[in-house]
């Protein structure tokens, strides 16, 4: 992430910072209550901001190179989006079952 802060001011520079912070606070808390549903779709919203950002960094403003310092984080979101979604499907079965289970 410090790659891309060098053309940046200070503000910019701490306000990355702060969203970045942000979203691994809600990462973590995700990890700690997975089964919370709007917890997990907070987190997966994030990966696809951080993937969105990325790639216009590097494809609409070209502010940014594809070196190993920008693929890191595409490749993280990207298969953290991919293992979300596929988890998602499992936590609408459970969701279903525990249903069942109250009836």
């Amino acid at each position: 992430c410090s790659l891309l802060l060098y053309a940046v001011n200070g503000l910019q520079a701490r306000t990355f910072g702060v969203w970045t912070l942000l979203s691994s606070v809600i990462r973590c808390l995700c990890a700690i209550d997975i089964r919370n549903r709007t917890l997990y779709h907070i987190t997966l919203f994030t990966f696809f901001l951080a993937l969105a950002h990325f790639l216009s960094e590097v494809f609409v403003y070209h502010t940014a190179a594809l070196t190993i310092g920008v693929m890191a984080p595409l490749m993280v979101a990207s298969f953290s989006i991919m293992g979300m979604l596929i988890g998602l499907q499992y936590l609408e079965v459970e969701a279903l079952s525990q249903n069942k289970k109250k009836n």
